[in-house]
């Protein structure tokens, strides 16, 4: 069985994706029944879309493999905490469980509220919570250069 930071390493794996391509660098996987079922990162700047953020290709992928909208039987990992967007989404397919990284002191969900989530979802923060910040830090400075 794998551990919640065993399956992190894979969503900072989408993460560095993420930042190969010039794109703000979050990862996101969707697991099931043990079994990665759906693998994403940002792609806002790659697809011209503001809604493109990793959550958001991985529920879409999620889904698609699962033949149906809801995730009410998955964990998803993000390596920084969902914006208000995606914590929505995220409560639309009744996923059971979140795990992020990072706190998003900025856009993340909690700072507008906790209720948008489903009311069954799970939440567990900080896992690999410095390799999560290191990540975005390295990113925004090299923008800054």
């Amino acid at each position: 069985m794998y551990t919640d930071e065993q399956f992190m390493k894979h969503a900072l794996r989408e993460a560095e994706k993420a930042f190969e391509k010039d794109e703000v660098p979050v990862g996101a996987i969707v697991v099931c029944n043990g079994k990665i079922i759906a693998r994403a990162h940002n792609l806002t700047e790659t697809l011209n879309d503001v809604t493109a953020h990793a959550e958001m290709q991985a529920i879409t992928a999620a889904a698609s493999y699962l033949g149906g909208k809801y995730l009410d039987d998955c964990t998803i990992y993000i390596t920084v905490e969902p914006c208000i967007m995606c914590a929505g989404a995220l409560a639309w397919a009744q996923v059971s469980r979140i795990v992020y990284g990072a706190d998003d002191e900025k856009k993340g969900y909690s700072k507008f509220s906790h209720k948008i989530l489903h009311p069954k979802t799970t939440v567990t923060k900080g896992i690999l919570q410095n390799e999560c910040v290191i990540l975005m830090k390295e990113f925004f400075a090299k923008k800054r250069e």
